[in-house]
């Protein structure tokens, strides 16, 4: 650890004592999880969760413009949420991370490879490193052999995280971990392809996170990421449709758009299915583009996750643009959930909890 830009006691890599609840601030909503784990590693249970709504503006963009407001939506969240935990996992923005993988000699000192990395931050970080948090984690042998080490340094600025902290605080938690979105999301995506026939082995997988502002395409082949893309239509759209077309406030066009009913016979026809058409037609768009600029010609499988992954038709809809075998995404169905959880309620939520899975599965990472 590089104690000298660790103003902050957080990491991006490195896990704090359990236990944890993994906590997704995003755009439209605050998602909370906690999860706990069967006797001799039998596998994880999902114990809690919630999601908690966020009013327009409170975060753009992945920034924090109103912490305040954040705070009290957390709070009320966890206060829900029905835990004692206090100890938070928060993911900032992939955007606002900068990280680089780079080769180092093998057999460093801890002190000394704090000096190395610290040393190469300096040709990838566009900021002063008094700026900014910076950690590292060892993975393993490069491929030049044996006499080096691959290294991943991840940093941002310190401003960035602050106000990160600052909500946690605010709401009487104690953020312990602070990762990067990608990474977590990550941890989710291999729950969801343990599930698949002979898991992600040999297979290109396409996850589309259908948030409320974009379309996040990630690529794994054979477990790992290959490429990342974001593209510009999310589920608010559509809640703004409804909206304007039915003059509902927007908690009620949330709420129709869950499926929670109060929404004209009108709403499927004239609203719903141009928009599953137009993220049908945008996925295959991603996919061409994803073909066109990469050396891969296909994927196996597409995956939907996010709030509004779980529209009617969607996934079908996809399936018919692409012509790709797709599913929608629940990183707790291999898991034991708990009785007091609702499994259809469960089912409708799941697809919009991947980042704060891969968050709570920071309790269980022994690195």
């Amino acid at each position: 650890m590089i104690k000298v830009n660790f103003d902050i006691p957080l990491d991006f890599f490195h896990t704090a004592a359990p236990p944890l609840l993994g906590v997704d601030i995003c755009t439209s909503s605050i998602k909370l999880v906690e999860l706990g784990a069967l006797p001799k590693n039998a596998g994880y249970v999902l114990e809690r969760y919630a999601i908690e709504p966020l009013p327009k503006g409170a975060v753009q963009d992945g920034n924090i413009d109103k912490i305040e407001v954040v705070a009290a939506a957390l709070q009320q969240g966890w206060k829900r949420l029905g835990s004692r935990i206090h100890n938070v996992a928060l993911a900032l923005p992939t955007a606002a991370v900068i990280t680089k993988k780079i080769s180092l000699p093998a057999g460093l000192s801890e002190e000394d490879m704090e000096y190395q990395v610290e040393a190469e931050a300096n040709q990838y970080i566009p900021f002063a490193l008094d700026e900014v948090n910076l950690d590292f984690q060892v993975l393993g042998a490069a491929a030049a052999g044996e006499e080096e080490v691959e290294v991943l340094l991840a940093a941002s600025r310190k401003a960035n995280i602050e106000d990160y902290v600052a909500v946690a605080q605010t709401a009487g938690l104690k953020a312990v971990v602070v990762d990067v979105e990608s990474y977590a999301k990550e941890r989710a995506f291999a729950l969801v392809g343990e599930q698949l026939p002979n898991g992600m082995r040999d297979k290109c997988i396409a996850f589309f996170d259908v948030g409320a502002t974009s379309l996040s395409l990630d690529i794994l082949c054979n477990g790992q990421p290959v490429y990342n893309r974001d593209h510009q239509l999310g589920g608010d759209q559509l809640t703004q449709q409804i909206q304007d077309s039915f003059g509902l406030s927007r908690e009620k066009a949330e709420a129709g758009k869950r499926g929670d009913g109060g929404l004209p016979a009108s709403y499927a026809h004239d609203l719903l299915q141009p928009f599953v058409d137009n993220v049908a037609a945008e996925v295959t768009r991603a996919l061409q583009f994803f073909y066109t600029s990469s050396q891969y010609t296909q994927v196996d499988y597409v995956v939907l996750s996010g709030g509004s992954a779980v529209l009617p038709g969607l996934d079908a809809a996809v399936a018919a643009a692409t012509e790709v075998n797709t599913l929608v995404a629940n990183p707790f169905a291999g898991m034991t959930v708990s009785n007091r959880l609702r499994p259809e309620i469960l089912q409708r939520d799941a697809p919009a909890l991947m980042t704060a899975c891969g968050l709570a599965l920071r309790r269980f990472d022994p690195s």
